[in-house]
């Protein structure tokens, strides 16, 4: 069984406060868009085995993959870990760039698992599961553009945006999403929460290019060679612009040529459903 797990852009995050859980309240409108990873499951006798041709990329209990793996085999009702399956994970989606790709295969997996091993979940219990392993991976089962609230798991579908090309340029430092929220809290912290705003329509991205200009620049870049919108996408370091023509897209894309730098189109919600699978 191949499956895709596709990436999302932020196309707004607002930071609220922060939250008695020690998380922060978000208000986020989620994009798919076609960049994706690929997911190959299938039955192998013994534990279950996780590969991956991203040596960065863990392979163990900490994979959000694997940690799915175990949610759902403990739904089915079995004992112990997980076996008797083998996952083959080919990324294309980078690690630590705010796009996603941890958690859409996460829920990629989920869907694929309950599938195989013929796990009889409704669609609230699939999403209970998947805010389990993580604030983005309930956004991963809907796809399209829809609003995100709370931790950004409380999604609202809205009607999918016109379509669009995406540039997305990934610079070559990654930012986690503990240390972005950690310079918020530090710069901005709760008292001036919903209160100060920047034009930047990310609320992260000041505090991000603050310690790597280089976002900024990319921002002001993608601007002036045309995308109608901007914006670093999530706790970052990926930094994405909006196009109406492909042509203009990957003309952008040429001058700002580097070795993660991507092209790719707007996702509806029906095209994410339809492309899940193969």
């Amino acid at each position: 069984m191949r499956v895709r797990a596709h990436a999302k852009i932020n196309l707004s995050l607002r930071v609220l406060g922060t939250r008695p859980d020690g998380y922060h309240e978000l208000r986020t409108i989620f994009q798919a868009i076609a960049l994706h990873d690929t997911l190959t499951i299938r039955r192998a006798r013994g534990p279950f085995r996780l590969t991956c041709d991203d040596l960065a990329c863990p392979v163990d209990e900490s994979n959000l993959v694997w940690k799915a793996a175990a949610a759902l085999w403990r739904a089915s009702g079995q004992r112990g870990a997980p076996r008797d399956v083998a996952v083959d994970l080919v990324k294309r989606i980078p690690m630590q760039a705010g796009l996603g790709g941890g958690s859409s295969d996460a829920a990629a997996a989920l869907r694929a698992l309950c599938a195989l091993w013929r796990v009889k979940a409704s669609i609230d219990e699939l999403r209970h599961a998947a805010g389990m392993l993580g604030a983005d991976v309930p956004y991963f089962l809907e796809g399209g553009t829809a609003l995100g609230l709370h931790r950004g798991d409380l999604l609202f579908p809205l009607d999918d945006i016109a379509p669009a090309w995406a540039v997305v340029v990934v610079p070559a430092f990654g930012v986690s999403t503990k240390e972005a929220f950690a310079w918020w809290d530090e710069e901005v912290g709760v008292r001036a929460a919903g209160v100060s705003r920047t034009k930047a329509p990310n609320d992260l991205q000041r505090v991000v290019a603050k310690r790597h200009p280089v976002v900024s620049q990319l921002v002001r870049a993608l601007a002036e060679h045309g995308a109608f919108h901007a914006a670093l996408s999530g706790s970052g370091s990926a930094v994405f612009g909006l196009f109406t023509r492909q042509a203009a897209a990957r003309r952008a894309a040429r001058v700002l040529a580097g070795p993660r730098t991507f092209v790719t189109p707007t996702l509806t919600r029906a095209a994410c459903r339809r492309l899940a699978a193969g």
